[in-house]
């Protein structure tokens, strides 16, 4: 299969080719380039607007990910089902059903992290859509019982943080966030997670989270799947931008040069960017810092890393055993959430696939010298429970989560466009067909009325039940195809559950090739006829 990217044209950056039906293949630039045209290409919109092109647009309200076409990816494998048997159940055609498997997930040193579901919301950070989606998000993913995870820069993003003596004492929208989820938490279930990278740490927002606002989780950041750079968001704002350059962060142009306020103050520009600095890895500082975070109070500590050269991952894989981390989520290339370069997204890193089953064979290795496997949740990409299903079997008996961004902020957007239209009475027509109040629209209402009562269901943001109710889905499909599987809980799918369809990807990953699958079983089964 060909691997292949668009070129110069994409509706990440606002571009297109004038002769869209003939195109170069290379450079992906019109077959015929003519004297005069007004640049609708990614190279035209480059001569007038420069390094602003890098990025996705419009900022601020959408997420981005890759769109290049990798040599394999998750639908390259089946799953495999099975008409014999049960697997954490009685195999009785009565007791056996899709509604009995259990999804929950224990995890932790001590075993005390409780999620309802085998996925995890992986680093909302300081862009404006998580800002922005924070209330659907937050409590829809407590409501839920799946953690949630306070990505980078969050605290010193915030105009309303106090710092003293270069570290947070107090913030607006960090407390507001934790407390958003918390007002939705039951019985236990879920963990909100605070994030931080190297000027968070400076900053030690983390110590401020676990000091002030009684955080238990925290988790080291060493990079995403989305890029090899520290994260990046647009500011149009002038103070704001001097606030953030005074906070310690790296802001393009330095927004107190003169010139460079009257060009913005004159429409040259109409955006500063602000980029967080790369961390730099080694043992020494990893050892240290967990130990200061848990010596702060933190009781578990979760590492995130990305989709780097294969030397950094049996680092994150290694590191994490001999230190104890609680999770290791390991985030493969294309990923996204935000402001990430939008050539490096497609360009850059280990892609899922293949950067899962390297972890698999690090962890695995780590297991063979009888030493501490740290769980592992897989990012790239999910979004239904199919992905979610083969992720982990793929990864199976060390992955214990699935780390999802994009799909659980598009799920609370269109709960919280629902709610505005329920407001203004203006109902679309793709809608509308479903009625025109949150009760008749959202089928799991009854659900949450129910459990809630009616006073809280009330107050619940639209956003919130948009995600419950993705969710919802997601559980059920997964429910179901692990009946089909006669697998009744999380700990019994393995690498079996699941073929390659190519030979290409079963040499990549060590699964079997769908038509070697149970060779020997066959063998035999054949050989009583």
């Amino acid at each position: 299969m060909a691997t292949m990217t668009r070129m110069n044209t994409s509706a990440a950056t606002l571009t297109k080719n004038r002769t869209e039906g003939s195109v170069t293949t290379i450079s992906g630039m019109c077959v015929t380039c003519v004297d005069g045209c007004i640049g609708m290409c990614e190279i035209g919109k480059s001569a007038y607007r420069g390094h602003e092109v890098i990025y996705p647009q419009p900022f601020g309200v959408i997420t981005t990910a890759s769109e290049k076409s990798y040599p394999v990816d998750y639908s390259h494998f089946n799953i495999m089902g099975t008409a014999v048997g049960a697997h954490g159940i009685e195999p009785d055609s009565d007791k056996a059903i899709f509604p009995a498997v259990k999804l929950e997930v224990v995890l932790g040193h001590d075993r005390q992290l409780k999620f309802r579901y085998p996925w995890i919301i992986s680093g909302i950070g300081s862009t404006n859509v998580a800002r922005n989606n924070w209330e659907g998000i937050g409590i829809g993913a407590a409501l839920s019982g799946v953690g949630l995870t306070i990505g980078e820069n969050v605290a010193a993003m915030d105009p309303d943080s106090s710092i003293k003596d270069g570290k947070v004492v107090d913030t607006a929208d960090l407390k507001r966030r934790v407390a958003l989820y918390r007002s939705g938490q039951r019985d236990g279930y879920g963990a909100i997670i605070v994030q931080a990278n190297v000027e968070d740490t400076r900053l030690a927002v983390q110590e401020y989270a676990i000091a002030k606002l009684g955080v238990e989780v925290v988790e080291l950041k060493w990079g995403q799947g989305a890029k090899d750079i520290g994260g990046e968001v647009k500011i149009n704002n002038l103070k704001k931008a001097q606030m953030l350059y005074d906070r310690g962060y790296i802001v393009l142009p330095n927004p107190h040069d003169p010139t460079v306020i009257k060009a913005f103050e004159h429409g040259a520009f109409k955006e500063f960017e602000r980029h967080s600095r790369v961390g730099m890895v080694s043992e020494e500082s990893f050892a240290a810092r967990v130990q200061e975070l848990r010596k702060a109070g933190a009781k578990y500590v979760f590492l995130k890393t990305g989709a780097y050269r294969p030397a950094d991952l049996a680092r994150a894989v290694a590191f994490s055993s001999k230190y104890k981390i609680d999770l290791l989520t390991v985030d493969g290339a294309g990923g996204g959430t935000g402001m990430s370069p939008w050539r490096m997204m497609n360009e850059w890193g280990v892609p899922p696939v293949e950067l899962h089953t390297l972890a698999y064979r690090y962890a695995k290795q780590i297991a063979d010298q009888k030493k501490y496997v740290a769980p592992m949740a897989f990012n790239g990409g999910f979004t239904f429970e199919d992905q979610i299903f083969k992720g982990l079997a793929l990864g199976a008996p060390y992955v214990k989560l699935i780390g999802q961004a994009r799909a659980p902020i598009a799920a609370a957007m269109v709960g919280k466009t629902i709610g505005k239209s329920i407001e203004e009475g203006v109902m679309p027509v793709y809608i509308e067909r479903f009625g025109n109040t949150k009760d008749e629209i959202f089928v799991t209402a009854p659900e949450l009325r129910h459990q809630l009562g009616d006073a809280e269901f009330e107050k619940l943001p639209t956003g919130a039940i948009g995600l419950y109710t993705y969710y919802e889905r997601i559980a059920q499909g997964l429910r179901q195809l692990m009946a089909g599987n006669r697998k009744f809980a999380l700990e019994h799918i393995n690498r079996d559950d699941i073929a390659a369809l190519t030979r290409e990807a079963a040499e990549m990953t060590g699964l079997d090739y769908v038509m070697d699958v149970d060779r020997n079983e066959v063998e035999k089964i054949l050989a009583r006829a």
